[in-house]
């Protein structure tokens, strides 16, 4: 079987909307707990949030929450890259043989586990290392890696994101269209759009 596991980066201090975007309520559920409830609607496993700046309060929204994994990254503040090493090594840590793996954010609020899916059937099809989605004339998250990357992402460093290995690997890359995936909430002007 091949598995594929899904890496939920929920670490920054949303600086720039001045209170932690993973718990803004959205119809009727936190960012952090919609995204959680359609990753848990896939295959997907494991399924590991990575925390930072809000530790303890997205741990204790997510903790009735079964089949997820919170790895803490103490280096949040060292910019995005520290959050995909730290949910890459907790990921291959409670799954070694892994296949592939989706790396999501938590503050687009349109993602479904539909969308994860599709990730997952379009490199199935295509035999692409790299499915990403495409949406407003970029592409982005979530995007799915093939193992074969995992040692590039393993290498990020600072605030470097995993755009870079997009560029990178132009060849090897496939899109799925995100409807929606260019919604993500920054700042409180984003947020109040979304109503």
């Amino acid at each position: 079987m091949n598995k594929t596991g899904i890496i939920i980066l929920a670490a920054g201090n949303s600086s720039r909307l001045g209170r932690p975007k993973q718990l803004l309520p959205y119809k009727g559920k936190t960012l952090i707990t919609h995204i959680t409830s359609e990753a848990l609607q896939t295959s997907l496993d494991p399924i590991v949030v990575v925390t930072g700046a809000f530790a303890g309060e997205v741990q204790d929204e997510l903790k009735n929450v079964r089949g997820i994994t919170i790895a803490y990254n103490q280096y949040w503040n060292t910019g995005m890259a520290s959050g995909i090493v730290t949910g890459l090594s907790k990921t291959l840590s409670l799954q070694p043989d892994i296949a592939a793996l989706i790396l999501a954010v938590c503050d687009q609020p349109f993602i479904n586990a539909g969308l994860f899916q599709q990730l997952i059937v379009k490199k199935d099809e295509s035999r692409n290392g790299i499915v990403a989605c495409a949406y407003s004339d970029t592409i982005g998250t979530p995007v799915l890696f093939a193992r074969r990357y995992f040692e590039e992402l393993s290498q990020l460093s600072g605030n470097e994101g995993a755009k870079k290995l997009l560029q990178r690997h132009k060849e090897d890359l496939a899109t799925v269209v995100f409807p929606g995936g260019n919604i993500d909430i920054d700042t409180e002007e984003d947020y109040q759009k979304l109503f």
